[in-house]
C-alpha cells in the first residue's frame, strides 16, 4: 500500500496533476490562469486613430500621447496634412519607443532627452536627429525635392 501511495504522489507531482478523492486526475495547467504576454500595442489606438487621424502602433509605454496644453517638456510635431495641427508626446523614464504613422510631418520640437525619429518617403527611410528643445525642420521642409514625408517612430534617451 504504501508502495502504491508512493508511486501515486511521485506521479502526480512529476505529471503536473492532482487526483480529487472521488474523481479523475485533472492536469493543474488547467485549472491556473493563463500568461499575459506583452505585445507592446498602444492602448485605445483604434479610438485615437478615428478620432484624431493618428495611428499608433506599439511602444515600451515612454512615449505617450499627449494634450499640447498640458505642460512643458513635450515632443511636439507638427503634420501639414492633419490640417496642420501640433500633436504632443509626453516621455516619462530614462528612454523611450513608439512606433506609428502620421502623414505629412515637417518640424518637430525636441524636450530634455536626446531624440531621434525615423521617417518614410515612399520606399526610403530617413532618420533625423531632433535638437532638444528647438524645432528642427524635418521631412518635406528638409528634403530636397520638397517629398512628403510619413514619421513612423520616435526614439528617447536621457
Amino acid at each position: 500500500m504504501a508502495v502504491a501511495t508512493g508511486s501515486l504522489a511521485w506521479l502526480v507531482l512529476a505529471g503536473g496533476a492532482s487526483v480529487a478523492a472521488d474523481g479523475p486526475a485533472v492536469a493543474v495547467a488547467d485549472e491556473a490562469p493563463g500568461y499575459i504576454v506583452e505585445d507592446f500595442a498602444y492602448p485605445l489606438a483604434d479610438k485615437i486613430l478615428a478620432e484624431q487621424r493618428i495611428l499608433l502602433k506599439r511602444g515600451d509605454g515612454h512615449i505617450v500621447l499627449a494634450d499640447c496644453a498640458s505642460g512643458t517638456g513635450l515632443i511636439e510635431v507638427w503634420a501639414r496634412r492633419l490640417d496642420n495641427k501640433k500633436i504632443c508626446f509626453r516621455v516619462t523614464g530614462n528612454s523611450g519607443w513608439l512606433t506609428m504613422e502620421i502623414p505629412a510631418v515637417h518640424s518637430i520640437k525636441g524636450n530634455d532627452y536626446t531624440t531621434e525619429v525615423d521617417m518614410t518617403v515612399g520606399s526610403e527611410k530617413k532618420s533625423f536627429d531632433i535638437l532638444k528643445n528647438e524645432w528642427t525642420s524635418v521631412g518635406e521642409s528638409a528634403d530636397e525635392q520638397g517629398r512628403e514625408h510619413m514619421l513612423v517612430e520616435i526614439r528617447t534617451a536621457k
